[in-house]
């Protein structure tokens, strides 16, 4: 944190709240807001409920996080640090105020993340239950893909505000170990989806040789190659955040004290995060 630019908190600030205002046109196109209503019907199910709700909170979650750093960051702008030159300013130069305000926007940044993890983990459970059920009569709400996802959720809403409070006495640890915990999990998510990546096409073509209508083939094929670009954001989101954590626990940091990779880093997994979420929401 005190390494990062005020740009990569903007770059993040503005991608979040682009796709915040995709979502609501989206939501709005979709059927006027109506899919937001406690009570949508006799088909609102608690599940809906979870999946709609999560993703509605995450992505303002991410934006106050990006937006609240980048207002400091701006505001206390660079300084001069002898032997390693222009730095933004260290957060032990900021004011009292300004440093109560770390605590609140990383737990932010842990909430919105562990609701993003709710989704990812949903998706990977679905279609793991999808190219391994041996037939259309399966229960999703009875399998044990949706008891994986059910308790690997709650965990990961747990978790992931408690490991940003529990490291919170050292802030560059907080911010280290948060990266490292929610990339390490989001990574491993995103490496257990190549296999469904693998194995769909062979799970379309059985399809084709039990007369499925060609519309519901058609859809398939749709989601499989945005799950391939899906795939390949998710990697640029996890894998420069994994890189940062696990420079900041180290002892001697020998990327996080250099400006440049530090900003690299930041602003491709801003870019993955967004895109990989934005075609989720596509895709649904």
């Amino acid at each position: 944190m005190a390494h990062i630019s005020p740009t990569v908190y903007l770059v993040w600030a503005l991608l979040a709240a682009m796709l915040w205002a995709f979502l609501v046109f989206h939501l709005w196109c979709f059927d006027r807001f109506k899919c937001l209503r406690w009570n949508q019907g006799p088909y609102a199910g608690a599940f809906k409920r979870v999946m709609t709700y999560s993703y509605l909170l995450s992505i303002p979650s991410i934006i106050v996080f990006a937006t609240g750093f980048a207002i400091i960051k701006y505001y206390y702008g660079y300084t001069v640090i002898p032997e390693y030159g222009v730095q933004p300013t260290p957060y032990q130069e900021w004011s009292q105020s300004a440093q109560n305000a770390i605590l609140p926007l990383y737990l932010a940044l842990a909430i919105g993340w562990s609701l993003e993890m709710v989704t990812h983990l949903e998706e990977l459970c679905f279609w793991l239950f999808l190219v391994n059920s041996s037939s259309a009569q399966q229960d999703w709400f009875k399998s044990l893909y949706f008891k994986t996802w059910a308790v690997g959720s709650c965990i990961a809403v747990l978790v992931m505000p408690l490991i940003t409070i529990f490291t919170r006495e050292n802030v560059l640890k907080c911010e280290a170990y948060t990266f490292l915990t929610g990339g390490l999990v989001s990574l491993s998510m995103t490496i257990w989806f190549i296999p469904v990546l693998w194995t769909f096409p062979s799970f379309i073509a059985s399809l084709k040789g039990k007369d499925v209508e060609t519309a519901t083939l058609v859809r398939l094929t749709k989601y499989h190659e945005l799950n391939c670009i899906r795939v390949v954001f998710r990697f640029l989101f996890t894998v420069p955040l994994v890189i940062l954590g696990v420079d900041g626990i180290r002892p001697h940091q020998y990327i996080n004290e250099k400006m440049l990779p530090t900003d690299l880093l930041g602003i491709l997994a801003a870019i993955g995060c967004i895109v990989s979420s934005g075609i989720t929401l596509v895709g649904r």
